[in-house]
């Protein structure tokens, strides 16, 4: 019978049938592997967002002036298109940490106290070591070419 309540004990089944804790053993395996994997969906994110910023960096320093961008230039392709490999391999990361993502709410959703304190202490470390940094704070200078005070 499926828990409605958070409960402490090392009977748990994550995810899957066969993936069912029945030892200590088995059962800090499963705390370590929920840790490993929260900390890890914390590192992708950190990933996916300095793609994004790298790929827009990169296509603004490499786009033309915008009088001389076509009107549908950006659209179809070209330095930061909608189909640019930056865009794609952004898209295909938001997939994998989406996927990680819904796969650790689902393991939260078995109500074991000692799998939900595993993915939390983990996004929380994963958060310490990828992405609590001072240069997570993106700036955007305005060039004002009019000295209006």
């Amino acid at each position: 019978m499926m828990h409605m309540t958070f409960y402490w004990s090392k009977d748990v089944t994550i995810l899957i049938d066969s993936w069912r804790t029945t030892s200590w053993t088995s059962y800090s395996l499963t705390l370590i592997a929920c840790l490993i994997v929260s900390a890890f969906y914390q590192y992708l994110e950190d990933l996916r967002v300095r793609l994004k910023i790298a790929s827009s960096s990169a296509a603004k320093d490499s786009s033309p002036a915008p009088i001389q961008t076509p009107l549908l230039g950006a659209k179809l392709g070209g330095a930061g298109g909608r189909f640019s490999a930056a865009r794609l391999g952004g898209a295909v990361l938001f997939g994998v940490n989406a996927a990680i993502g819904y796969l650790l709410m689902l393991a939260v959703m078995s109500f074991n106290g000692g799998v939900f304190v595993a993915i939390v202490v983990g996004l929380a470390i994963g958060y310490l070591a990828f992405r609590s940094g001072d240069d997570d704070v993106a700036a955007t200078v305005v060039d004002n070419p009019c000295a209006c005070a």
